[in-house]
């Protein structure tokens, strides 16, 4: 390799180490403050870096035995479940009508769904609870499970259209010659294929649901049925004190599930993103 490649490749590693370590900083921190003290936090004169007195446990303790925080992790789980269900279940079918039997107005009726998930939460929140209050589910977590799929179906729609787009017609064809109906024919080749746009739409619906705030916050009063984005900042900011170590405690507990997460499929889910861009 000569110099010239070399220095490259140095440059290139060394920009990727950077954003690498930037990325990382603030669970570096989170983890840091989890376990600092009142008086290692607060004290200016102290290095913000460094454990300047003992680590105590007493952060996550207060976490898990002063708030409802398991509850609320239940309830997120549950939510997130649930709608991750319904938005895979209505984003499949919708996405393939559009692409493959809608013809020349499909492409139209899919940026009209898009346009939707753009309107302001901000917005809806007003005429929901309305619908909310309707339907009597008002201050409970079935709230948030018949109103997440409304942002998340639009999006994930349109998403998995431009998915399928990329899917030769061909090979279900192919599959309806060789015997099958035209349902089988999905089954059993787009769908086989189309598993990394659909495990986009899985990460997309479980992190959407994970850090929503707008509706859990206008549709649920009770500590029992809150979910973490809203039950975290109302336990642990009372009045104008901050529990800074707990709020990191409880950000660090969701957001490591949630990057491994995105960790463990990250190729799958450049794939369902890219594929979708490139082919819509």
């Amino acid at each position: 390799m000569d110099a010239k490649k070399l220095g490259a490749r140095s440059v290139l590693y060394a920009a990727a180490g950077f954003f690498a370590l930037f990325a990382a900083l603030p669970f570096g921190w989170m983890i840091l403050t989890i376990f600092k003290q009142n008086t290692d936090l607060y004290n200016p004169q102290y290095n913000p870096f460094l454990y300047n007195d003992p680590p105590t446990l007493g952060n996550i303790r207060l976490l898990l035995e002063d708030t409802q925080y398991l509850t609320f992790a239940r309830n997120t789980l549950v939510v997130a479940i649930l709608v991750v269900v319904i938005t895979v279940v209505a984003t499949v079918p919708a996405a393939y009508s559009l692409t493959r039997l809608a013809g020349r107005w499909g492409e139209g009726l899919g940026i009209g769904i898009f346009l939707v998930y753009l309107i302001p939460p901000t917005l809806l929140f007003i005429p929901l609870t309305r619908v909310v209050a309707d339907l009597n589910v008002k201050n409970t977590i079935w709230a948030m499970v018949l109103v997440y799929p409304t942002f998340t179906i639009p999006f994930c729609t349109w998403l998995l259209m431009g998915f399928f787009k990329s899917i030769p017609w061909d090979i279900e064809e192919q599959a309806m010659i060789d015997g099958y109906s035209r349902l089988g024919a999905i089954w059993r080749t787009v769908i086989p294929v189309s598993v990394p746009g659909i495990l986009t739409v899985v990460v997309f619906s479980v992190a959407l649901t994970m850090h929503e705030f707008v509706y859990a916050l206008a549709f649920v009063t009770s500590s029992n049925q809150k979910t973490i984005s809203v039950g975290v900042t109302t336990e642990l900011i009372r009045g104008d004190v901050f529990y800074w170590q707990a709020l990191m405690a409880a950000a660090a507990l969701v957001a490591l599930p949630v990057a491994l997460l995105y960790n463990l499929f990250l190729d799958r889910f450049i794939a369902g993103f890219t594929l979708g861009a490139v082919k819509g």
